[in-house]
């Protein structure tokens, strides 16, 4: 698929493009509800992107504010694309909100964690160990729905037509047993494979670099082909995302992520660094 075509970004799209053409008209959220009688929570959902629109609302939202002709039937066409079911609807008791399908059309993908591999690049059994010791509580089919859901994300890494990935995390990443040494070992070399591909590079933050802007916390950078589609900070937390389209808070993780990547080892020292740890790991598996 080409990036920035996927139905998440095409709502996305047209529900900015809905936002803009309301203010245009001068209209409120509340003068669209009563005139087209219906809450004005719908019509404030439909504009940030929380919820679909049918071909059907997006007209009648058009004719109220004076788009017709081509230019309307453009954005219900729109409206009918943004309503298909991406692959990450079959693992809908996983994923919630929006991530996966940005995820799925974003061009560039930055990436910063500080405890664990990035989800994109762990191993099966290694994203068992995170997801059971994250999830004590979770059934054993649970687990493996969400190992499998996780799995499905990273075909992403080698679509036709992939993101620019790039991850930048702690050492303290490569030192962590997560589900044991053999087990790490696995996940540091398939964190070399990964790196070997022409369009994603990984940086390790080594710890006599001291204090670092990563330090507040994970999170990634999505960025979208299209100039109308803006980028968004995805900030990850165990209670679900916060997402961040702001293009002030968008330009400090940017920011943020530039500081990061000059503080970390260059590319190729990192991966001797990975290396070293994954051998470090075979010899005590031994």
């Amino acid at each position: 698929m080409t990036r920035g075509q996927g139905p998440t970004v095409r709502r996305r799209r047209l529900a900015g493009e809905l936002r803009r053409l309301r203010e245009a008209a001068e209209l409120t959220i509340d003068d669209v509800a009563e005139r087209l009688e219906c809450s004005a929570s719908k019509v404030s959902r439909v504009e940030t992107g929380h919820v679909g629109v049918t071909p059907r609302d997006a007209r009648d939202m058009l004719g109220l504010y004076g788009v017709t002709g081509e230019d309307a039937d453009a954005l219900v066409q729109l409206a009918r694309e943004a309503r298909k079911r991406g692959w990450w609807h079959a693992y809908n008791e996983v994923f919630t909100g929006t991530f996966v399908g940005l995820e799925a059309d974003a061009a560039s993908l930055r990436a910063y964690q500080a405890l664990l591999v990035p989800g994109l690049l762990q191993t099966r059994r290694y994203a068992r160990a995170v997801i059971r010791a994250m999830r004590p509580d979770a059934t054993e089919s649970e687990v493996d729905r969400r190992v499998e859901a996780r799995m499905e994300r990273q075909a992403l890494l080698q679509d036709a037509h992939p993101p620019e990935y790039w991850a930048v995390m702690d050492e303290a990443v490569l030192h962590r047993a997560v589900g044991g040494v053999e087990v790490m070992a696995e996940q540091l070399w398939r964190m070399l494979d990964v790196a070997a591909l022409p369009h994603a590079t990984i940086q390790v933050v080594p710890f006599d670099g001291g204090a670092h802007p990563g330090m507040e916390g994970p999170f990634l950078i999505l960025g979208f082909p299209e100039q109308a589609d803006q980028d968004v900070v995805y900030v990850d937390s165990t209670n679900g995302g916060l997402y961040l389209e702001d293009s002030a808070e968008v330009h400090r993780y940017a920011l943020m992520f530039d500081h990061l990547r000059a503080a970390a080892a260059k590319p190729d020292d990192s991966l001797d660094m990975i290396e070293a740890a994954a051998r470090r790991f075979e010899k005590h598996d031994n």
